[in-house]
């Protein structure tokens, strides 16, 4: 691996650290918000959506300005995404294994097609949203550096 990829790779786990710690807590955090009877409408604003593209957006401010920013986008996402759904899919082993009946056991037969769908298709859920959201956060923030440096 060149010295630039390792860089660039090097900075997207960075960048992608945190978003994973917090991700680790809030699933669960959800799943026994869920458990204490909040409605879903309460809790759905505490989601690994929202958090992804937050997380998006600040990775593109972040980025605007260092070499292959796009690239770094992405590795970092592609870091964060699969990662933050695990729990999910350890949640709907609990809820299944003991029938607790939240919405984290509906939908799948087995911890097979739910690691698959959590994991897989819910990263892949989370990634391309964020990935177009944190590319607009890109050329709009080099796009305004542009414009200050032409009214200088």
């Amino acid at each position: 691996m060149e010295n630039n990829e390792k860089t660039t790779l090097r900075q997207a786990i960075h960048f992608a650290k945190v978003p994973v710690i917090i991700s680790l807590f809030l699933s669960p955090t959800r799943y026994t918000l869920e458990l204490i009877g909040l409605p879903e409408n309460v809790i759905f604003i505490i989601g690994l959506l929202w958090l992804t593209l937050g997380f998006a957006i600040y990775l593109g401010i972040k980025t605007f300005n260092k070499k292959m920013p796009y690239r770094i986008l992405l590795l970092s996402l592609a870091i964060f995404s699969p990662i933050s759904r695990v729990p999910v899919a350890i949640l709907w082993w609990v809820d299944t294994k003991w029938e607790i009946g939240t919405h984290y056991g509906l939908y799948y037969d087995n911890f097979g097609e739910a690691l698959l769908n959590h994991v897989i298709y819910g990263s892949l859920v989370q990634l391309i949203p964020a990935f177009i959201l944190g590319s607009i956060t890109i050329a709009l923030m080099r796009y305004r550096k542009q414009s200050q440096k032409i009214n200088l």
